[in-house]
């Protein structure tokens, strides 16, 4: 996104625009209707759901409707779940929380008034009552948030806010629940920041997200202690809303899933207890290390990595193939061919902060700083800085740039580090076959790099960390010590590499569960269902669906079979 559309957007004719947009598409193409889907069979649904009212209870934690792809996702699990003898009840908010994952700095009003008043009454307007409609014409039961709060409940969460300085909130527990730490998600999320101190109104917004926390943690507990769930389905599982909602779950011993939409077209990642964001990091690694891959999947993985170039594949795309600038060699960057280049990625800086607990640095601006820092006194080096495309693509749009944070420190840039920017249309995969290694902090982009051979240093908690794969930095001293070792002698192995594609597949093709029923509408935010009738829903139809479903109600891996 341009700065001057940033701009635009941020004018309060631009954003009541928006708003109103926003509610006409709320109200027409966003919810995908699912009666004629679900009635589309010889039995009635209403026997259905009459059959599953003795089933397993499932709580879907959906929250914010106003997110069309996720509650559009959550419906669809709804149904499958209830096919299977499930008693599904959803939980929306409809306004009450004075600060939430809805409200993004673009989309709400500019700080000092968001401080003051909260989300607008149109944000809360095209969130709520549409999706609400679209659960309910399902027959389904719907929990609102404000159903189970009092105006006591209000008072008490503004008057514990306002009794902690800011240096508190952020460490603070409330019935022994970690709200102030999402309540500092939440408020860098809005500022989409990693660091929020000199932001306008911040201490104001930070308390904002505290108070809503606290009544997130509240009303989950009354819907909880009503509802007697088994299980509870979040999807992120982090920010606020959705991470008070599973901290308070977990609390309670609901068992708690979270879901998010995963880079292959039509596939999704379920994980169980916590966000993937750590379970992928933290999950055994005998799930895939010591099984060979057959021909067929090692086939499969070769060929889907060589099309992550271009994201042919994929529904969570950073580069445009046909944007893509072709890179001949060192001498198109004005880099010296006789000397190693060594390619550094950054992540989006506020995606980073919130999603990784950072190992050897304090956080990604300070790794940033040092490291190229250390590069000017090695002359017989030279390092390429790839600033992460997402930077201009995500949203919330990032507000903290790496470019800047590089010229604040560096406002002449050494002569053998080069900067590419967001925008460019340099590929990352064309500047990784320049290299004669790479350096890391959280991105996700390690494993593919490993498994091209490319020795990789990894500063920051991403996944392919202690996988075997990489080379790990545990502290910032332990860090420098393996950039000395730089320039690396060869490549990596054959055998590492064969390690690296069993990862590679088990990340893109185990834990990446497809539903092929589901597609994208023109982004990954908006998803249709294309079934025709619930039979593609049932039990046995989809081999992704059922791995999901057995997953939510026995608590199995959510993890595809093998391919033989």
């Amino acid at each position: 996104m341009s700065a001057l559309r940033r701009r635009v957007r941020r004018w309060r004719v631009a954003r009541r625009l928006r708003h109103v947009r926003l509610n006409v598409i709320a109200r027409t193409s966003g919810h995908q209707d699912l009666t004629p889907i679900v009635e589309a069979d010889d039995v009635p649904w209403r026997e259905v759901l009459t059959w599953a009212e003795s089933g397993p209870r499932v709580l879907i934690a959906t929250n914010i409707g106003g997110h069309f792809g996720l509650a559009g996702i959550d419906r669809l699990l709804a149904v499958a779940l209830t096919l299977r003898g499930a008693k599904i009840t959803t939980v929306l908010c409809d306004g009450v929380l004075p600060a939430c994952q809805m409200c993004e700095f673009d989309l709400v009003a500019a700080p000092a008034a968001f401080a003051r008043q909260g989300p607008d009454h149109t944000l809360c307007a095209y969130c709520h009552g549409p999706a609400c409609g679209a659960v309910s014409r399902l027959g389904l039961a719907v929990r609102r948030l404000s159903s189970v709060l009092t105006s006591a409940d209000e008072q008490e969460a503004q008057s514990v806010a306002e009794g902690l300085n800011a240096d508190q909130i952020e460490s603070f527990r409330w019935n022994d629940l970690p709200v102030g730490e999402h309540a500092a998600a939440g408020a860098l999320r809005y500022y989409a920041r990693s660091e929020i101190r000199s932001e306008p109104a911040a201490e104001r917004i930070l308390r904002r997200y505290l108070i809503a926390s606290i009544l997130t943690a509240r009303a989950y507990d009354r819907v909880i202690e009503q509802t007697a769930p088994e299980v509870m389905v979040a999807h992120h599982g982090i920010y606020v809303p959705q991470g008070i909602a599973a901290a308070v779950a977990r609390s309670r011993g609901v068992r708690v899933v979270t879901w998010n939409p995963a880079y292959r077209r039509h596939c999704f990642i379920f994980s169980h207890d916590d966000t993937y964001h750590q379970t992928m990091m933290t999950e055994p690694v005998a799930l895939w290390r010591d099984r060979p891959l057959s021909a067929a999947e090692g086939k499969r993985i070769r060929a889907y990595l060589k099309s992550r170039r271009d994201g042919r594949n994929d529904w969570i795309i950073v580069h445009h193939a046909a944007r893509l600038q072709p890179l001949n060699g060192v001498a198109d960057l004005a880099l010296d061919p006789a000397k190693p280049v060594v390619l550094l990625l950054t992540n989006v800086f506020w995606d980073a902060q919130l999603h990784y607990r950072t190992n050897a640095f304090r956080n990604q601006g300070d790794w940033l700083v040092r490291t190229i820092a250390w590069f000017a006194n090695r002359p017989d080096l030279q390092l390429v800085v790839r600033i992460h495309p997402a930077e201009v693509t995500t949203v919330p749009a990032a507000r903290q740039r790496a470019a800047a944070e590089i010229e604040a420190a560096f406002p002449r840039l050494p002569g053998n580090v080069r900067v590419i920017g967001p925008e460019s249309a340099i590929s990352t995969y064309a500047l990784a076959r320049l290299a004669n290694s790479a350096i890391i902090f959280a991105t996700k982009t390690g494993v593919e790099l490993a498994c091209e051979g490319l020795p990789v240093i990894v500063a920051g908690e991403a996944w392919v960390r202690n996988k075997g794969l990489t080379f790990d930095a545990h502290s910032e001293a332990d860090y420098f010590r393996l950039l000395a070792q730089l320039p690396f002698a060869s490549r990596l192995d054959e055998q590492t590499i064969e390690l690296a594609e069993r990862y590679a597949n088990h990340f893109f093709f185990g834990r990446m569960i497809p539903l092929e029923m589901v597609d994208s509408v023109s982004s990954p935010r908006r998803f249709t269902v294309t079934a025709r009738n619930r039979t593609a829903l049932k039990p046995g139809s989809s081999v992704g669906l059922d791995v999901i479903c057995r997953g939510i109600l026995n608590g199995e891996p959510f993890i595809m079979p093998p391919l033989g």
